[in-house]
């Protein structure tokens, strides 16, 4: 695959995970809907690593600040601070006892303002790759 078709396949795939978040969140699945709304921003900043790198691949991290710093984004602070709640969402990267409180901290009201601020980085982001 050429660099042109490796960001195109992370964009669709973000594009499945935008329209899974909005699914899991109408189903009231908050916790899971936040994990994809991480996959989300996740893929599209891999699309943009990709754009940025002489390489075709992007790293095989999930951690999206450490995605963007390899690229040539800046973030403000705001969204800096709100990525690093985000990658609480990676449940991956997450322990028995860290779940539990995930759950107990996660309403239709935090997943609201989430999916809002996720959707407006996806699209400073997605400027990027016009």
């Amino acid at each position: 695959m050429k660099k042109k078709e490796y960001i195109a396949y992370w964009l669709e795939s973000a594009n499945k995970d935008l329209e899974t978040m909005e699914y899991l969140a109408k189903g009231k699945r908050y916790v899971h809907a936040l994990f994809f709304g991480h996959l989300y921003l996740e893929k599209i900043s891999k699309a943009l690593w990709i754009k940025s790198s002489a390489e075709d691949y992007a790293p095989k991290i999930h951690n999206i600040l450490s995605i963007l710093k390899k690229t040539e984004i800046t973030l403000n602070e705001k969204q800096q601070l709100f990525l690093l709640k985000l990658n609480q969402y990676n449940i991956e990267a997450r322990y028995p006892e860290d779940i539990e409180n995930i759950y107990r901290v996660t309403n239709k009201t935090l997943t609201e303002e989430f999916i809002s601020e996720i959707k407006t980085i996806a699209k400073c982001l997605l400027k990027e790759l016009q």
